[in-house]
């Protein structure tokens, strides 16, 4: 055979392969409003970047009719190219195949690619969209899922891992995402669950919609899944561009700087009077956490889940920063069980690939009551205080209003090896609120009083004059500075370019036993 014949017998083939399921099933899934794989991965990746491997494999199952159905790349695009420029490794699920199902080589592809990237040292993004596990494989099926979850675990804090949602993830599925570092779903296409509304229906007689189980708002409001949820496929993958340009590669290397536009210099103004006068009142901390950014850009991660904290991304001076924030605005920015969880989570992601991580603190505690209490908000308030002493990132703490409590302390205190606290003027660093205080001292002496009202009133007073404030604390070296809110930026900026080169280490150990 010439070698004209040969190429031409090449072409054909990867014609083939890239046609997936065929033109009939590529317009079904077009008609679903959902993109192919290969429609994915362009958008996904910079421009004629992509280099595909294993396009040519098939299945060898000979079970139940399967050795008649054959198609080259067994459900699953895999390879590499490039995101603005650095190298990432992905996987895209290809429906048009047998619903995108894995069986024993659809598992082999992935797991190819994921132990180059753990050689490389670069991300993997996996884009799910696939009916489960290939029943007509049996036991091969959940083999491969094994094998992926295995390679999750060992991957996890060593390179980042981004899993995007892009039809339907059911049964064993989930739980690969569920390790990976963040999970993308958009609202139109997007949906996971364990067992899906037949099952749920036969085994509790109970009538649920897809998208009432485990639809995208689901799991981005209810479950904590989900970190992102956006409007669209493409919505969905441009946010994955996004978010790793605030990521390194691996946990060797620093997170991606970016020469600033912004000044470093900038004041601040508005925040001298953003805090309100009465303690009570709330306000936007997101008000707060933008402005102090580079170019006022933050990119929140779980913005609909546990809103008393925010968490996300964002550059001081070109560089990239984890924020950690409590939220005012929601149920007074208290600490519950979600929130603890959701921070912990950020936090240790964070610690793990060396981004530095800024706390705006204002929190009157934990949430009290018996659903918080059995729900276990010891065990999960624990898990944030853990993550937070356990990092060795630097570490910055900004006091802006309330600091009471067990939640002081949480919240990167210097007790639980905060490299630098500051508070704002308006700060009140206490074990409780004054009027609780004077409450629980003077309850009794107050009753032997003329006027017990007035008498509380004073005491109230006096309690809020003596440790209400930043100063008490400051006078103990507790916080290294009492700053004008408008200078935050800059002196953020100051701490963070003098704490770049920290090293600090952990006692040697295999791992430590985390409050899970």
């Amino acid at each position: 055979m010439e070698n004209a014949d040969l190429i031409r017998k090449l072409n054909v083939k990867r014609n083939r392969a890239r046609l997936g399921g065929g033109d009939r099933s590529i317009e079904a899934q077009h008609k679903k409003g959902k993109l192919t794989a290969r429609e994915r991965l362009k958008i996904l990746l910079d421009p004629d970047s992509f280099e595909e491997f294993d396009a040519f494999v098939i299945h060898r199952s000979q079970d139940f009719g399967m050795d008649a159905k054959h198609a080259f790349g067994d459900g699953v695009v895999v390879g590499f190219g490039t995101i603005d420029g650095r190298i990432v490794y992905v996987y895209a699920q290809d429906f048009t195949v047998s619903g995108g199902s894995l069986g024993k080589a659809h598992a082999q592809k992935i797991c190819k690619i994921m132990d180059m990237a753990m050689k490389v040292g670069a991300p993997v993004i996996g884009l799910a969209d696939s009916g489960g596990a290939r029943v007509q494989e049996g036991i091969d099926a959940l083999a491969g899922y094994g094998d992926i979850f295995m390679r999750n675990v060992s991957a996890s804090g060593v390179i980042p891992q981004i899993s995007a949602i892009m039809g339907p993830c059911a049964g064993g599925a989930v739980y690969s995402p569920a390790i990976t570092d963040f999970v993308l779903m958009n609202r139109q296409t997007s949906y996971m669950f364990v067992t899906g509304p037949k099952v749920v229906k036969t085994v509790l007689n109970e009538d649920v919609t897809t998208e009432e189980l485990g639809g995208a708002v689901v799991h981005a409001s209810r479950s904590g899944v989900a970190q992102f949820i956006a409007e669209t496929e493409q919505d969905t993958l441009l946010q994955v561009r996004d978010l790793l340009g605030y990521i390194p590669s691996n946990n060797m290397e620093e997170p991606p700087y970016v020469v600033p536009r912004d000044v470093a210099d900038r004041r601040c103004e508005e925040f001298n009077s953003i805090i309100p006068e009465n303690p009570n009142t709330p306000y936007d901390v997101l008000d707060i956490v933008r402005r102090v950014a580079d170019d006022n850009v933050f990119l929140e991660v779980s913005q609909e889940f546990a809103k008393n904290l925010v968490v996300g991304f964002a550059r001081m001076n070109g560089h990239p920063v984890g924020i950690v924030a409590n939220q005012p605005n929601y149920v007074a920015g208290v600490l519950d069980i979600d929130s603890s969880v959701k921070g912990a989570r950020f936090v240790r992601f964070c610690d793990a690939f060396n981004i530095p991580l800024l706390f705006f603190e204002d929190v009157p505690g934990f949430l009290p009551g018996t659903t918080q209490e059995h729900g276990g908000i010891i065990r999960n308030g624990a898990k944030l205080l853990y993550a937070i002493a356990e990092a060795t990132v630097p570490k910055i703490t900004v006091i802006l209003r309330k600091a009471y409590g067990g939640a002081y302390i949480v919240m990167n205190s210097r007790h639980l090896r905060a490299d630098v606290v500051y508070a704002w003027p308006t700060a009140e660093i206490a074990v409780m609120g004054a009027a609780g205080a004077a409450e629980i001292i003077f309850r009794r002496e107050a009753a032997h009083t003329d006027d017990p009202d007035k008498f509380m009133a004073e005491k109230e007073e006096e309690y809020q004059d003596r440790f209400s404030n930043p100063y008490r604390a400051a006078e103990q070296g507790y916080i290294e500075d009492v700053m004008e809110p408008a200078t935050t930026r800059i002196r953020l900026i100051r701490s963070l370019e003098m704490l770049s080169g920290k090293r600090d280490t952990n006692p040697p150990r295999k791992h430590g036993n985390m409050p899970l």
